[in-house]
Formats: C-alpha cells, structure tokens, sequence
C-alpha cells in the first residue's frame, strides 16, 4: 500500500524492476529479445543517472531507485545505506517507530545450501498463517516487539530493537541460497543477536505446531521459519512522492527462475506500457524510465540535457539505433 503521506502523481515514470537478470540462463535470452518499442524508446532518451552495484547488495537496484523516486532519503538528502532501507516505517502512520516485516517462509534444507521459498510462493492462506503469527506473538512480545497480522504472506512487527537491522530484501533471497544473505548489522549488532535467536526459536515453535503437520499432510510447504526486511526508522519529517508505475510480471517470473515466462513477460510490457511511454514521448510529453537488474539501475528521460546531449542523439541516429537487448545487457 502507498504511504499515507504522499503527494501529487509526478511525471510520467515506468520503473521496471528485473528488466534483466544475472542467471545465466536470462543473459542466454537478452539478444532473443524482441522489444521494438523499447528500442525506439531509448533511441528517443537520454541516460541521466546510473545506480551500479553487485548482485549481493542487501538492497535491490529497484528498491533503490524507488526509495529515489519518491524521496525515501535520509535528513541530510543521501540515500540509506545498503539494507537499511525502511520501507514498513514508510508505509505506515508513525515512521520515527522502527518497524520490519516478519515472511513466514519454508527453508529448503539442500545437500550444500539452504534455500528460501517465501510465504508468497508456498499458497500460504490465513488457515494455516493465523495460528503460526498467534504462536509466535507472544515471544516477540517478550522481547520488546509488537506485531500486527497484516496478510497471511506478511506480518508486520514494531520495536525499538528492529532500529539500524540491516537485512536483505525478499527480492534478493527469494528462490536462492540465503548464506549470502546472512549478515551481521553493524549498526544494532544487539538487536541482530536478537532477532537471530528469535529466528531459532520460532524454527522450533513452527515444527512442533500442528500448522506443519496439516501441511504436510496436503503435500505443501511447511512454515519453518521467517525472514526479516524493510527494517527501520525515519527519524526526520519526510513527504513522500507518489510511487512511479511498477509492472510486476517479471518480477513474478524472474523470482521463480521461470525465463520463458520472463520473455513472455517483456513481450508484453513493449507492446502496452512501453509503447504508451513512446507515443507520450512523441507528443513532447515529459516522461521518465528506470530500467533495473540485479547489478544496476538506469534512468532515462526525454529531459532537455544542453548541446552535448543533443550531439549524442544526433550521433546515434547516424550510427543507428543499438538493440533494446544491449542495454538489458549492462544491468
């Protein structure tokens, strides 16, 4: 849900979250890609910023270039540093709490890796999430956590020990490996000691409880423990910008390693959303589009940018416009 607080829509800004990925079997498909539109998009648009990362930063490129977009920044006007981005104390009424989000999830267990699957990807619905948060209520309470039912796949937590955690965004851990993940918050490291434990302790109450059973016996997922993000605090008056458009369908696909339908997926975003952002472009309108990895993110606008941008266009349409593919390539 958007934060209470925000204000009027902006300009025109598409923000494209997994346009590409580093999966080696995505990369395999970029110069197969077919985006026409895309690619006389950014023949019309100029780059204005470039966010260059790894692909094991804490915080996602999209994440990142969202938290800019609505000006989600710390009081002296730079970005949060990387995993402290407080996105649940940004969508809620009192933001100088420190809150997070608590995913019920199942952690696959494999011969060399633990591999995460969250509460969005394992059909999780109130029957069996409910009984799990009431579980597990009480011993967050204990430790100075308050916690909120807000969706089956999402509960929300409150307390003064979720201030400075720095976690890895879902988007980051969904579907891999988590031990690239797991990183001490130098910030709170007492409040990571914490919630380490009572991560262990619910990985125990979430076993014994007859929630694990029942789905096992319908051949689902247990619920073995949940993951922390969008820890934090903003401690200074902040009003939010509305968010820019966000298409989800390649998350949805990229986050399931699903490449096929991550194609399918671009196909159909260059014939919809792009093409309506070329024919604003071709009607003088002011538009804006960030296109994110897992590395990089990239903005672009039809912005005037002086002589030299001009030159640069002047340039690449002498030379001829390069495939959509080869931008998707650098992120």
């Amino acid at each position: 849900m958007p934060a209470p607080h925000m204000a009027s829509e902006p300009a025109t800004h598409l923000l494209v979250p997994f346009a590409s990925a580093s999966d080696p079997a995505c990369r395999a498909l970029l110069p197969g890609l077919s985006l026409p539109h895309l690619t006389a998009l950014l023949a019309q648009l100029q780059p204005v910023h470039t966010d260059s990362g790894t692909d094991h930063s804490l915080s996602a490129p999209h994440e990142r270039a969202l938290a800019q977009a609505i000006g989600l920044l710390r009081a002296d006007g730079s970005a949060y540093p990387d995993g402290l981005l407080p996105w649940a104390a940004a969508q809620s009424y009192t933001p100088e709490t420190p809150q997070a989000w608590f995913t019920p999830c199942h952690f696959q267990v494999g011969m060399e890796q633990v591999t995460l699957l969250p509460g969005d990807q394992l059909g999780l619905t109130d029957e069996h999430a409910r009984p799990l948060f009431d579980a597990l209520a009480p011993y967050c309470a204990e430790d100075g956590i308050t916690m909120r039912f807000e969706s089956a796949t999402r509960w929300h937590a409150s307390g003064e020990v979720l201030r400075g955690i720095a976690c890895a965004s879902l988007d980051r851990v969904g579907g891999r490996s988590v031990e690239a993940w797991m990183t001490d918050s130098s910030a709170n490291p007492a409040g990571g000691q914490l919630l380490k434990r009572l991560q262990s302790e619910a990985q125990m109450l979430f076993y014994t409880h007859p929630a694990h059973d029942a789905r096992e016996a319908l051949r689902l997922h247990p619920v073995n423990g949940f993951w922390l993000s969008g820890a934090g605090a903003i401690d200074h008056p902040t009003t939010l910008q509305a968010a820019p458009a966000m298409p989800h369908p390649l998350r949805s696909a990229a986050l399931q390693a699903d490449w096929t339908r991550w194609k399918d997926a671009w196909s159909d975003l260059d014939g919809r959303d792009i093409q309506d952002l070329l024919e604003r472009v071709r009607r003088g309108e002011p538009v804006t589009l960030t296109l994110c990895g897992e590395r990089a993110a990239q903005r672009f606008t039809n912005a005037p940018r002086g002589a030299v941008a001009r030159a640069g266009r002047l340039i690449q349409q002498w030379l001829g416009n390069a495939p959509a593919w080869k931008t998707l390539e650098t992120l």
